[in-house]
């Protein structure tokens, strides 16, 4: 099988960048945690609410503070991940890979076909 080998050298920009899943991750973990603490801290749910005059559950409570601290969360981490990222362009650094590739040409011969039987 005959190769072809082609080699020459690049110059590349290499920088740190945070990973935006994982702040987000912990953006949303931490609204939920935000979530949790605000409704054991205040026990409100024994009251009959003003606004609808319904009683609340513990479960109820944590649910809709729930749906504001996470997306409060998210938008926090997401801030924090990309002032980080805008900060890691000013550490960019040049350096100088030597880049390889191989070609591998493959001749189809009708000889070598698996006989099927």
């Amino acid at each position: 099988m005959p190769e072809h080998v082609s080699d020459h050298l690049e110059t590349v920009r290499v920088r740190r960048a945070p990973k935006m899943s994982v702040f987000l991750l912990l953006g949303a973990a931490l609204g939920v945690l935000a979530a949790m603490i605000l409704t054991f801290a205040f026990d409100g749910s024994s009251d009959v609410s003003p606004n609808t005059g319904l009683v609340y559950s513990q479960g109820q409570v944590f649910g809709f503070l729930t749906l504001v601290c996470v997306p409060v969360g998210l938008a926090l981490a997401a801030v924090v991940a990309l002032l980080l990222d805008r900060r890691s362009r000013s550490h960019t650094r040049e350096i100088i890979v030597d880049h390889e590739s191989v070609q591998v040409e493959q001749f189809e011969d009708p000889d070598d076909e698996p006989s099927r039987g």
